[in-house]
């Protein structure tokens, strides 16, 4: 019988964790819906910010861009690595790390740094890379002032000179059970492409294009950074949702077999009292 006990104690630990696995399933479906509605209506935003900055630049000759074109040998770069506060979201933050460490290998012989957006990135990373940074309260209040601050942050180690290259690693938001983790160069700004299907619009610029492309400069690049850090809040109630929900169905699973087990076994110690009462009997009749 300790045996049955020993079951009925597992049933009931599967149970509570299946029920509590199902409640986290159902608070990140609510959250990624909020979530996912925020980065879907700021991408057009972003892209056509975007497009007007290489029309702009593309006008442009010589040094226009100011202190965000400058390219310098890179002998010091900056990680930001996008992260989550929590866990239990499969391999949402492990993704984001392994490519943090990628980068850091790639960099090999530079100094490394590392700006960490998220509790868990900080956590791990702290204890094999240098991170001077790290600002997870940002999920507290996720605004577009609070992320801009850490742009300007980011954008001043840049102009003095502490860095030559900062690069952010998130995870992009496809779907609630897609995310790919993106790695952006954030400055200087990489030198725009020639692409044949963009068209250099005719403007009228007041006041010059240069006052102009120093002023979009900025806050494309916290538009930027406020895309990332989005696309990475959304991707991490994604993968939540989809972690917890095979969760759940792997506990329902195991639960099912644990009755089975528990139903065969309660079934087996009846059949042997049977058995032991007959036995016993037929023993007496003797």
């Amino acid at each position: 019988m300790a045996n049955l006990k020993e079951i009925r104690n597992r049933i009931t630990s599967v149970s509570s964790t299946m029920q509590i696995t199902s409640a986290m399933k159902m608070v990140s479906a609510a959250k990624l819906k909020k979530a996912q509605d925020a980065i879907t209506a700021m991408r057009p935003y972003a892209e056509k910010l975007t497009e007007l900055l290489q029309n702009l630049s593309a006008t442009l000759e010589g040094d226009a861009g100011g202190e965000f074109t400058t390219q310098r040998e890179v002998k010091k770069v900056l990680i930001v690595a996008i992260t989550s506060n929590r866990g239990l979201c499969g391999a949402f933050n492990t993704n984001v790390i392994k490519e943090v460490k990628v980068r850091s290998d790639y960099y090999a012989g530079k100094q490394v740094d590392v700006f960490a957006i998220g509790k868990k990135g900080n956590d791990v990373l702290s204890k094999t890379l240098s991170v001077i940074d790290n600002q997870s309260p940002v999920y507290d209040n996720l605004t577009f002032d609070n992320v801009a601050a850490i742009a300007d942050l980011l954008i001043q180690k840049f102009a003095k000179g502490e860095y030559d290259k900062i690069e952010l690693i998130y995870n992009q938001f496809k779907n609630a059970a897609t995310q790919t983790v993106q790695t952006e160069q954030f400055l200087p700004l990489a030198p725009l492409k020639s692409n044949h299907t963009v068209s250099v619009a005719d403007y009228i610029f007041e006041p010059s294009k240069e006052e102009i492309v120093l002023t979009l400069i900025p806050k494309a690049l916290k538009t930027q950074l406020y895309k990332g850090i989005r696309d990475s809040f959304a991707s991490e109630h994604g993968a939540r949702m989809t972690a917890m929900h095979k969760a759940t169905d792997n506990a329902t699973e195991l639960r099912d077999q644990l009755k089975l087990t528990y139903n065969k076994a309660r079934q087996a110690a009846i059949t042997n009292e049977i058995l032991e009462i007959v036995g016993g009997a037929e023993a007496l009749k003797g």
